[in-house]
């Protein structure tokens, strides 16, 4: 009821999910949303990077008019660019200054920070699984922490009873020794008085001096008796040794771990089955043989003479044309957006994100020839893989071109590849290939970091051979690879066991290239047709079940 007595409507606007209040607005879906839907909406992979902004920042204006500090009878309505502060028009200083509307500069401050409001959203979803977990980690300190008193108390009992020990036996020292020292020492003391009373009177008496030391034996005198100090007590294993003690003292201690992190098995899992999440044609290739995806709607694709940077929409937005013909794995893009690449010539060269400027990073090696790529985003390094007539090999180069590391040999020094044709690195630090001739079965060749051989993936337990074509890895460490048998996508897990066969749909029953992207976790899978279908296979865990083993 209002002041007349008259009944009031109000109209409270839901979240488009429930029932709640609406206090978020997304831009993207154009939905209203509550506090804990807008949670869900924002850590969703699908929706991650949806602009979610307070609801009132939906309507085009700034609904409160904030009042200047120095003239609080003028309201903001300019910024002071080079101060960066918001003044009004009566602020005299600031007058030579360049001023601009601070709705307009409100709205570019907004723009300009919209990437760490991003980041926030990030940190405050992997920080929810770390407080699951020292939640965890608390329970278990509290029964650990018992077991240490307990183990301190049983430590403390036993070193009050050693030192217990140490002092009746120095108060029975004390008591027993200490007295037969003294009197041995008084008769020293009397001896020695004797003497020098004897010697002085000698220059008198010379006769009586000499029947004086022949009776009281003076060598006899010169032996001090063996007087065993209280501090220097020879303390036995039956009682006491020093080295016990400091063991007791220091034998528990707590170790410093490390900063705790949140490991990507307890933020992300296995859907029950992969979903299309788009399907692109490419209109400029026929064949394509492998895809680097530059950002979730921007990616690189190939063929045996074509090298093209699309968009969703298949659009060609710039093309290469020196690329090494008859390519499989032979492009990749490292961290900054530059794409790396083999030209005709079997060089590794390096097209700036912009595509305006070209550089060479890696001569060809005399013999070799490169036939595939990857860039290492773990440390930067590039892998290269190459053969010659008769041997092929993986070889580690840094950033800048120099030779670290080659992997050619198993333990047995036998050959590892017939030909390199893709290659990608774990997040174990495994180095993985897909090793295949042209026609015929082929195998997924793994090996550690320093070259060590792990295994060989030739196939799932049904027995049929694999034919692999393009290989990556996903968050989660697992392997997957194109197979031209099945016309799927075979995952193993690091280990090489394997895991299941994930299903294909429209016109990828082909499928060659295979790129994760793991900004968004969509799975790209490039068909040797013209066909690019993106799957999503991974989603988050909701830190609530706290499902982290």
């Amino acid at each position: 009821m209002n002041k007349l007595g008259f009944g009031t409507h109000c109209k409270i606007r839901h979240c488009f999910e429930c029932l709640g209040t609406t206090e978020f607005y997304c831009k993207m879906c154009e939905n209203d949303l509550c506090e804990q839907c807008k949670e869900r909406h924002i850590s969703d992979l699908e929706t991650l990077n949806h602009d979610v902004v307070i609801y009132r920042e939906k309507y085009k204006y700034i609904p409160r008019r904030e009042t200047c500090v120095k003239h609080p009878n003028i309201i903001y309505k300019l910024y002071c660019q080079s101060c960066e502060l918001p003044v009004c028009f009566r602020c005299s200083k600031h007058r030579k200054h360049q001023t601009v509307d601070i709705r307009a500069e409100y709205k570019t401050k907004r723009q300009q920070h919209r990437k760490f409001i991003h980041i926030r959203s990030e940190t405050l979803y992997n920080n929810s699984f770390l407080l699951a977990g020292i939640y965890d980690n608390l329970k278990d300190c509290h029964t650990e922490f018992s077991n240490f008193q307990s183990e301190m108390s049983a430590k403390a009992r036993i070193l009050k009873n050693l030192i217990n020990t140490m002092i009746c036996d120095v108060l029975h020292y004390m008591t027993h020794r200490l007295p037969k020292q003294k009197r041995n020492m008084n008769r020293l003391l009397v001896s020695i008085e004797k003497f020098e009373h004897g010697f002085e009177k000698s220059a008198n008496r010379p006769v009586k001096f000499l029947l004086f030391l022949t009776k009281n034996k003076v060598h006899e005198i010169n032996k001090t008796p063996k007087l065993t100090q209280h501090a220097q007590i020879s303390l036995t294993e039956e009682k006491i040794r020093l080295d016990d003690v400091n063991k007791l003292l220091i034998e528990i201690q707590v170790i410093e771990t490390g900063k705790r992190q949140v490991r990507n098995e307890c933020l992300l899992k296995l859907m029950s089955s992969p979903v299309l999440h788009r399907s692109v044609t490419v209109t400029d290739v026929h064949e394509v043989r492998h895809i680097s995806p530059l950002t979730s709607d921007l990616v690189w694709i190939s063929e045996d003479c074509n090298l093209i940077l699309t968009n969703i929409g298949g659009d060609t937005l710039h093309r290469l044309r020196d690329i090494w013909p008859n390519s499989y794995g032979a492009h990749t893009v490292n961290k900054t957006g530059d794409l790396i690449y083999i030209d005709r010539d079997y060089n590794i060269k390096k097209l700036s994100k912009d595509s305006k400027t070209k550089t060479s990073l890696i001569e060809k090696p005399e013999s070799w020839r490169p036939e595939s790529v990857y860039f290492s985003p773990s440390n930067g390094d590039l892998l290269v893989g190459m053969w010659s007539t008769d041997s092929a090999k993986v070889t580690r180069y840094s950033d800048t071109g120099q030779q670290i590391k080659t992997i050619q040999l198993n333990n047995k020094g036998q050959k590892l590849y017939t030909i390199p044709r893709y290659i990608t690195e774990n997040r174990n630090g495994d180095v993985i290939v897909s090793d295949f001739l042209d026609f015929g079965r082929g195998a997924v060749v793994v090996t550690e970091r320093g070259g060590q051989h792990r295994f060989s993936y030739t196939g799932p337990p049904s027995g049929v051979d694999i034919w692999p074509r393009g290989v990556c890895t996903d968050a989660l460490s697992h392997i997957l690879v194109g197979d031209l048998v099945t016309g799927t996508v075979q995952m193993i897990d690091k280990d090489g066991q394997f895991l299941c066969l994930l299903a294909t749909e429209q016109g990828s029953d082909t499928p060659w290239g295979l790129s994760y992207d793991d900004k968004t976790h969509l799975l790209w899978v490039e068909s040797y047709n013209n066909i690019v279908c993106v799957y999503r296979y991974i989603e988050r865990q909701d830190y609530r079940t706290r499902n982290c083993n």
